[in-house]
């Protein structure tokens, strides 16, 4: 028994089997309602309150927490990086918004309740900063107060500021009645408007102005956004086009496009045929995975393929969807192209592109690394406030804002900031394991002296700092701004700055609305905790 209860007190030892039990309860599901990884925070909270009644020691080395903390934060970046700025774009301006109020809400139930239950304001900021789960607002709190108190609040509300949300995000489908296989279709739906569907459709060339023109004289691409990947004269082979072919009434011509760029191809030569065009041995159309550094960050229209390879590119795939080739369309490393082109310049593209879906897959810790330095370094970057004071945005909000910018550039010389997402998905889930356990265990050994103590009073407050704020988030998102009820979840998580909600709500779903919103009000929030712990921290 003696040797059981030293093994129990191995930090290594207690890691592995608090991630190993976490596991095996996040896979059990009461109707319908499974925790996932973020079981493994409650593993660690009961082992932690267990090694505290045994009168053990063990602490977790704070490396490991950091570790997990920044791979896990750095995966969420890079794999929502290049979707973030065009949610911004389109939904970012009502979730920032949603996130915004999450901490002002916090803020304003912390102010009501210290001044309702005669609470120190210095203690009180902690409970805020310990409800929306926010260490770089504890230190803003602590360093603006001159007092170390408030990390004892910390220490009350921080227990149920990471099951509250877990709880409420599981629980909040069935609360508000929502179909979450419907806001994923309603997701992808809007998603797919903003990149709509590229079809291909056959032409016959019935138009008298079109006769005798050339491609370059007809200005297909500029007219209609749709591209030409076929032309077959009447009893002739069909061939790949240049900007010198001259198409005749009765040609049949396919383009490649979205609906509405095929709409006005057909104003423009002639009405769409179920005539079919045979593949000729002459030219073939493949795709091609852009696997080559060199040509990353260019556009279609610098490779100039039709010039130089006689090739036309008619639709390019990025993370599973079509989108039209636009001559400005910069390439991405992984994209896929579909390209039509003589089979003479076949080999010529293949050492243009690289076409190599192996090297694309192969996962480099190069970028992992670079970006976490470039991270870290931001985040120690002192922002000066308007009217004095200055706040930074720590290791998590300087870890994430690098991983966003990088995945967004996609490449910086020699080095392309990518993550296949197989070897995405491991390091995220690795580095959620690793900072989840740690975390847990530190609150589950001070939960009992903590109770003893302070009494269930301030457990009760600190609740309510986690819980209004994000009830009324929802109802907002839900009915005032009729949000994707995903992606509201994901700007809850990120107003409260909670990973292991994020967690929690990632495994909820299999697309990425959750990860975009997290990381499109996640800066926001992190600077707007940091200021309304300094602003209740002096009160």
């Amino acid at each position: 028994m003696e040797k059981i209860l030293e093994l129990l007190q191995v930090d290594y030892v207690a890691l592995f089997l608090i991630i190993g039990l976490g596991i095996l309860l996040g896979k059990i599901s009461v109707k319908g309602i499974s925790f996932g990884a973020s079981a493994v925070i409650f593993v660690a909270i009961f082992y932690g309150f267990i090694l505290d009644k045994l009168q053990l020691q063990m602490a977790m080395p704070s490396i490991v927490q950091k570790v997990g903390l920044v791979l896990f934060i750095f995966t969420i970046g890079m794999q929502a990086g290049p979707s973030f700025f065009e949610a911004f774009k389109s939904q970012g301006k009502n979730l920032i918004i949603l996130a915004i109020l999450t901490v002002l809400t916090g803020s304003i139930v912390t102010v009501v309740s210290s001044y309702a239950f005669d609470i120190d304001f210095k203690l009180a900021v902690g409970l805020l900063t310990g409800a929306l789960t926010s260490t770089p607002g504890l230190a803003a709190a602590i360093d603006a107060s001159g007092s170390s108190v408030a990390s004892i609040g910390y220490g009350i509300a921080y227990p149920f500021g990471v099951i509250g949300v877990i709880l409420f995000v599981k629980l909040a489908p069935k609360l508000f009645r929502v179909n979450l296989d419907t806001e994923e279709k309603r997701y992808e739906e809007s998603t797919s408007s903003e990149f709509p569907e590229v079809l291909n459709r056959n032409f016959i060339v019935s138009n008298e102005n079109a006769h005798k023109k050339t491609l370059k004289e007809l200005n297909i691409r500029f007219m209609t956004k749709a591209n030409v990947s076929r032309v077959m004269r009447p009893d002739q082979e069909p061939k790949s086009p240049t900007p010198d072919t001259v198409i005749y009434k009765g040609d049949l011509v396919r383009a490649v496009g979205t609906e509405d760029a095929l709409r006005k191809v057909e104003i423009l030569l002639g009405e769409p045929t179920d005539i079919k065009i045979p593949r000729s041995g002459q030219y073939e159309i493949r795709w091609y995975v852009v696997s080559k550094r060199d040509i990353v960050n260019k556009s279609l229209k610098e490779l100039a393929l039709q010039d130089n390879y006689l090739a036309t590119v008619t639709r390019i795939r990025r993370a599973g969807v079509d989108i039209s080739a636009r001559p400005s369309q910069r390439l991405r490393y992984g994209d896929k192209l579909l390209i039509a082109s003589t089979k003479g310049y076949v080999d010529g593209l293949t050492q243009l592109l690289g076409d190599s879906i192996k090297q694309v897959e192969t996962t480099s810790f190069l970028p992992v690394a670079l970006g976490i330095i470039a991270g870290v370094l931001l985040g120690k970057l002192n922002i000066p406030i308007p009217g004095g004071g200055t706040f930074s945005l720590g290791l998590t909000g300087g870890v994430l804002i690098a991983a966003l910018l990088l995945s967004r550039q996609g490449k910086t010389g020699p080095i392309i900031w990518n993550l296949p997402s197989a070897g995405n998905s491991i390091l995220r889930q690795f580095g959620l394991l690793l900072f989840l356990t740690p975390v847990g265990v530190s609150a589950g050994a001070k939960l009992v002296a903590t109770i003893e103590e302070y009494g269930f009073g301030l457990f009760g407050i600190g609740a309510l700092i986690t819980l209004i704020p994000m009830v009324l988030v929802v109802i907002l998102g839900r009915f005032w701004f009729k949000s994707n009820f995903l992606s509201i979840l994901g700007a809850l998580t990120g107003g409260m700055t909670s990973t292991p909600g994020l967690s929690a709500v990632d495994g909820m779903t299999d697309n990425d609305a959750p990860q975009v919103a997290y990381a499109t009000v996640y800066p926001f929030a992190l600077v707007m905790i940091i200021i309304c712990a300094q602003i209740v921290a002096t009160l």
